[in-house]
């Protein structure tokens, strides 16, 4: 039924990537942490995703423009729409790349006719647009046609690699064929407003071989960034709405790529844009591409990239805002830009084989990805603030409704991110009991991992060859970590934070190599230019970022102060969110009865309240017991002592 080397990013023939996946459908992860969400919570998000297209009307949109049902769909409400089934499609992929599961795969047999029953003659499919020629490519500005069919052709790609699925594949071709065949130098030379075809594009090269479609995503990015979706003037409706989303800045149509140093505009937009770029560097290997790559990166992850991983800060636009704009309360920090930002890191790992990149996958992954959706499955949060006063809760679905099937993508094809090869050897790029297996230089490898990461920070790495070969193992020393330290054959190493450590040898029958990142309880402080956060403190144990939550403690987050030296304790709770690590504290209250009546008052009046000892929880377990006060950053401790002792004197 299968067909091997299931790649979500297939860069085994790549000229310029240092890094190759080890296949997901190579990977298992067995238990622990990740084995929940891989093996369990993946399906429930499948099949009550699944329910939720037929209830919002998006299967119905092939339908009705096929003629296959007769009652027209209403409660779809965007021209977009089509690209939520097209990422549920390649969830689908992905789940059945490691599973028997015959519901999913009948599920998703019935849907692949839907969409395919709904394509045009000559490969045009956008059931907006269906059956009116003369609305083609007329509005690429807002109406999201190049990027529905990028993501139909990642759908059709995943389900082609791992059941060998023909029909919806051939309807993706069709669909690209069309596409290069209109946008070239001699066609429409134009972008689309939400950037998503640029690496679709790459990857069906990667799967056909066909250089057309390479060339097509080539055109895409060397024609974007001189404002060419600006709507004419007197089309009054889409220019006004182009000027209040930020014009060109908005849709990355501002700058040429290969200029840029500056992460603007929609954040899922910008980010969809660099997978595309880097994807195209790792096919040509154009020096300028990757450096307006490491150009972005460094602005993102040290001026506007949330302590979470989160990116974009603005409700008006989706959008990134200035350096350093990170409010909490207000932050917008979509779900899917998160995604974007790992699917982003792991191309630019694949590129450089560089662990800073692992580093940003892994922030981003524990904290704001898995806080967009529940522990269940079944609800989804859209925004992922950092501080909330209540109120705010996830959702079955939404009216745009791009999040939910973007988890259940990321979810399905999360073993294909743990594990890398290079010509040298196998990288350890993300830690959990897994068991993978590779081939190097004509011999099979083995790798087992038995940890119970990221609760706990010792790793044990079994590798096992059918004969004796020499070759490296690489070995993750994460970002976060102070002290790593690596043991093998009674050798001890202390690797550099943020550096992949080589092991090299003649690996013979059966190593094992015993890795221990201690994970210590941290208190952070922010940039001081990121004003929300002036005397402030988030508090971090390994690759967690924690929150403290009004359902766990008899306080108000919004009034603890905590201090460097709390007296952290770390306990693991089975019973609480179906297993997490929590840190309890002691602190300090301030006291809200010295600000009753007044909104002002002098910094030397302030009086700390009484001592309490509050308990935080991961970050990305918050809102999973119903309506809560939340918070990541509190103030911090010295800074109102300080003032009290002011007082004093």
């Amino acid at each position: 039924m299968f067909v091997m080397a299931v790649n979500v990013v297939d860069v085994s023939r790549s000229p310029y990537a240092s890094l190759r996946p080890v296949p997901l459908d190579s990977v298992e992860v067995v238990s622990g942490f990740w084995g929940r969400w891989v093996n369990e919570v993946a399906r429930v998000a499948i099949l009550h995703q699944y329910r939720m297209l037929e209830e919002s009307d998006r299967l119905n949109r092939f339908r009705w423009v096929s003629g296959r049902t007769s009652v027209r769909p209403v409660n779809s409400l965007f021209a977009f729409d089509d690209s939520d089934v097209y990422k549920w499609v390649e969830a689908c992929g992905f789940y059945l790349a490691k599973r028997e599961d015959e519901e999913v795969k009948g599920l998703v047999e019935e849907v692949i006719d839907d969409i395919v029953a709904a394509q045009e003659d000559d490969g045009y499919l956008f059931t907006e647009h269906h059956g009116a020629p003369e609305r083609r490519w007329k509005n690429l500005t807002f109406d999201h046609e190049l990027y529905c069919a990028g993501h139909l052709i990642q759908g059709a790609i995943a389900l082609h690699r791992s059941i060998g699925e023909e029909k919806l594949y051939g309807a993706a071709v069709k669909l690209a064929d069309l596409i290069a065949r209109t946008f070239n130098p001699d066609g429409i030379r134009g972008v689309c407003g939400h950037p998503e075809i640029e690496m679709a594009l790459v990857e069906l090269y990667r799967e056909t071989g066909e250089r057309r479609y390479l060339e097509t995503a080539e055109f895409f990015i060397n024609e974007r960034g001189v404002d060419s979706l600006r709507p004419p003037a007197e089309d009054k409706l889409n220019s006004t709405l182009y000027r209040i989303l930020g014009g060109a800045e908005y849709f990355i149509d501002h700058e040429p790529i290969r200029e840029m140093s500056e992460i603007v505009g929609h954040a899922v937009r910008a980010l969809y844009l660099n997978c595309g770029v880097t994807d195209l560097y790792m096919e040509t290997g154009e020096k300028a591409l990757l450096d307006a790559m490491e150009r972005l990166w460094h602005n993102f992850v040290e001026k506007k990239m949330y302590i979470t991983g989160a990116a974009g800060s603005r409700y008006v636009s989706e959008a990134f805002g200035e350096d350093y704009e990170l409010p909490n309360e207000r932050a917008y920090a979509e779900t899917c830009a998160s995604i974007a930002s790992f699917m982003w890191n792991w191309r630019m790992l694949l590129a450089t084989g560089e662990a800073r990149f692992a580093d940003v996958m892994e922030l981003t992954l524990l904290n704001s990805i898995l806080s967009g959706v529940s522990l269940d499955g079944t609800l989804y949060f859209y925004m992922n603030p950092l501080a909330s006063n209540g109120g705010y809760g996830r959702s079955p679905w939404f009216p745009c409704a791009c999040c939910p099937p973007n988890i259940a993508r990321l979810l399905a094809s999360l073993p294909g991110y743990f594990y890398s090869t290079s010509k040298n050897g196998i990288w350890i790029n993300l830690y959990g009991s897994s068991k993978a297996t590779a081939r190097l230089d004509g011999v099979d490898v083995a790798v087992v991992q038995e940890t119970d990461y990221p609760w706990r920070g010792e790793v044990k790495l079994t590798v096992e060859v059918e004969e004796p070969a020499a070759f490296s193992i690489y070995l993750r020393a994460p970002g976060w970590c102070d002290d790593p330290r690596v043991r093998l054959d009674g050798r001890a190493y202390s690797p550099r934070p943020s550096t992949y450590l080589e092991l090299h040898k003649r690996w013979s029958s059966r190593s094992v190599v015993k890795a221990s990142f201690p994970m210590r309880v941290k208190t952070i402080a922010s940039h001081p230019h990121v004003r929300n956060n002036i005397s402030q403190a988030a508090i971090t144990r390994g690759p967690m970022v924690y929150c403290l939550e009004d359902v766990d403690n008899k306080v108000d987050p919004r009034l603890v102060a905590v201090e460097r030296r709390g007296g952290f304790r770390e306990r693991f709770r089975k019973e609480l969110l179906g297993g997490v690590m929590t840190v309890s504290f002691s602190a300090a209250t301030i006291n809200p009865r010295e600000w009753e009546g007044r909104l002002y008052g002098s910094l030397e009046s302030m009086r700390l309240g009484r001592r309490v000892r509050v308990e935080a929880i991961p970050y990305h377990a918050w809102a999973n017991r119903g309506d809560s006060v939340m918070s990541v950053w509190l103030p911090f401790i010295d800074y109102w002592r300080e003032a009290s002792q002011r007082r004093r004197r």
